[in-house]
């Protein structure tokens, strides 16, 4: 039976006179009721399987996904949030650093002026007292010069008085010499 051919009457036109069908035959008017029964018991199964199965299935990685991203995007959030205080905590201590190094270098600049007028107090002191030593050891040339040069305008006057033939009274050349010095 099963190895039986189809007959015409079972088939209806589609079938041609020794069994075989004619053309396409789901194109057969005849078997256009056949065919959209099994085509809805089809879908109606498609249908099932994908709103039982399949679809849940998707429906929760969509979900899982936009967990996931939610979860990501807030901690992404909360990283930027850190990220901004710890920038601001930076900006900071970089601030109070360079306030610190401000300090440390007024510091040091009020340390090297009083070191330098402590210094130059030093050298002032020592210059003066040299400019003093300097100006008695002057003033003692000085006196040693006038006393040098009275000693020679003495001795040039006698050379001279008695040169000219005058009488060398060396008294009496002092005393005009001394006389002439003083104004």
């Amino acid at each position: 039976m099963a190895t039986e051919p189809i007959t015409t009457e079972l088939a209806g036109s589609c079938v041609g006179p020794n069994g075989g069908a004619i053309g396409m035959p789901q194109l057969c008017a005849d078997w256009f009721p056949n065919q959209v029964f099994w085509l809805i018991i089809a879908l109606v199964a498609i249908y099932f399987i994908l709103t039982r199965i399949g679809l849940p299935r998707v429906g929760g990685v969509l979900a899982e996904r936009q967990g996931t991203i939610t979860n990501h995007i807030a901690a992404a959030e909360e990283l930027k949030i850190r990220a901004q205080e710890a920038e601001k905590a930076y900006d900071k201590a970089l601030a109070d650093a360079r306030a610190e190094a401000g300090r440390i270098v007024a510091a040091a600049k009020a340390d090297i002026q009083k070191d330098l007028d402590a210094a130059m107090a030093k050298a002032d002191e020592e210059i003066a007292a040299k400019s003093a030593e300097s100006e008695a050891a002057i003033d003692e040339i000085r006196k040693g010069a006038m006393a040098a040069i009275e000693e020679v305008a003495k001795d040039t006057a006698g050379a001279l008085v008695t040169a000219l033939g005058g009488s060398g009274d060396q008294a009496a050349i002092d005393g005009a010499v001394e006389a002439r010095l003083k104004g």
